[in-house]
């Protein structure tokens, strides 16, 4: 990776992982999990998805289970939950602006790590992009018994897309900056929080009438 992006890369990657690691203890909490129940949901949904990154485009060990910054972003996402959950289930509309921005980050920065990858494709990138914003919450609510919220809840995966895709084209047109980099996960963010907001939803099958 240039090195111009590292500390864009990390700075997402970070924000992604707390804000991820704060959403997956909250549903660890109200499974009524243990510190370890906490603490596992958490990580999981924290770096499941950056994980999933790393051993597609074949960047091995994954950074989410060697750097220690980001396994201590996970740990402090769950350890905070844990301790403060009855003020955080007060706020769980903000939790979901926090899941939003968790997003928004991991879709930017798992495009970018796979784009200046050698190898990958630009099509890989944009799979790769959204495979890391919605990996680990999937895992997250496999882990917690329930519907993964990618196909329960309002746009999520499209947004994802969005900010991806914005990320590999302007790679390729050679105008990729870092405000490129925070201009798409504002964008996606704001897709996001306007989906939630109007209950927006991708198309559903159309109910068939009995016969």
């Amino acid at each position: 990776m240039p090195t111009t992006f590292a500390s864009a890369q990390l700075a997402l990657d970070l924000v992604g992982v707390f804000v991820f690691g704060l959403s997956g203890g909250l549903v660890a909490v109200k499974k009524r999990f243990d510190l370890f129940g906490v603490l596992v949901l958490a990580c999981a949904a924290a770096l499941g998805g950056g994980i999933m990154r790393d051993l597609l485009i074949g960047s091995v060990p994954p950074v989410g289970i060697s750097d220690w910054r980001l396994l201590t972003a996970a740990a402090l996402g769950g350890l905070v939950t844990f301790l403060f959950h009855p003020g955080v289930e007060r706020v769980t509309r903000f939790v979901r602006v926090l899941d939003a921005a968790g997003l928004a980050a991991f879709a930017v920065s798992g495009s970018l790590k796979a784009i200046t990858t050698a190898g990958v494709s630009p099509i890989a990138s944009v799979l790769v992009g959204v495979i890391t914003a919605i990996g680990g919450g999937i895992v997250r609510d496999l882990l917690a018994g329930q519907v993964p919220e990618v196909l329960r809840r309002e746009l999520y995966a499209l947004p994802a897309m969005l900010g991806a895709v914005i990320v590999v084209v302007a790679a390729q047109l050679g105008s990729l900056q870092d405000w490129v980099l925070w201009a798409s996960a504002a964008l996606v963010f704001a897709v996001r929080m306007v989906a939630v907001r109007l209950d927006l939803n991708a198309p559903t099958p159309l109910r068939s009438t009995p016969t």
